[in-house]
């Protein structure tokens, strides 16, 4: 399905969200429509956040997987590092009901919002600079959404990278690293950036993150939120 979308309408000042149809990376929409054609009954379009507006935490993973939210329709549903990401968030406090991998259970988020610095589904996950760039328009229409946001968790280097820019900072003053801390500025307000490895499959098997490490993580926000 189309829906006749304009390259200004998405681009629109405002718009936290972007429309099915979002035309604004080539690469991405042939991608996204290969998807469509190979997984008809998938989602196939840019993932929505998820969370309520009411959230003092944006939690900011990089894009959709092919087989998990890209299918699903929400972020971080359907693969392997969804089921730690909810885990974790309901060991937290910020995550209530259970995690059943569709969006149709009866997860909700607390005081949390969840969404990706890349809204679409890339070729082997890996989206170019380009690609960051063009969707960094709606990662700052999201943050200023947020009336009550406080704290950014960005999961892995690339969204770390996104969020600085989107904050209007410059990267060699907040560097990345994992369970680092800083104190940045959005919009007239103060805001904590928290940085973790991406909980990915990939790092997990490895070594990079364990359960304990990111836990940790979320801990350190959990008292940074209660402490404020």
């Amino acid at each position: 399905m189309t829906f006749g979308v304009t390259t200004a309408r998405v681009a629109a000042v405002g718009v936290a969200e972007p429309h099915p149809d979002c035309p604004l990376c080539p690469r991405l929409v042939a991608f996204r429509d290969a998807c469509r054609s190979r997984d008809p009954a998938g989602y196939n379009a840019p993932v929505r956040s998820f969370g309520p507006a009411t959230a003092r935490l944006l939690v900011v993973g990089l894009a959709p997987g092919r087989d998990g939210a890209n299918h699903s329709g929400r972020p971080f549903t359907g693969d392997w590092a969804g089921d730690l990401l909810y885990e974790t968030l309901a060991l937290a406090g910020f995550a209530a009901g259970t995690y059943d991998e569709r969006p149709d259970d009866d997860l909700a988020l607390v005081d949390c919002m969840v969404t990706n610095a890349v809204r679409c589904v890339p070729p082997a996950n890996k989206p170019v600079p380009a690609e960051i760039a063009t969707c960094r328009t709606f990662l700052i229409e999201r943050m200023a959404g947020l009336p009550e946001l406080t704290a950014v968790l960005a999961l892995g280097r690339i969204a770390h990278e996104s969020v600085v820019r989107a904050l209007g900072q410059r990267l060699a003053a907040v560097p990345f690293g994992h369970g680092r801390q800083h104190a940045v500025s959005f919009a007239g307000r103060d805001l904590q950036l928290f940085d973790s490895y991406h909980c990915s499959r990939y790092n997990t098997n490895t070594g990079v993150l364990t359960t304990a490490m990111f836990r940790a993580v979320f801990a350190q926000v959990r008292a940074f939120l209660d402490g404020a």
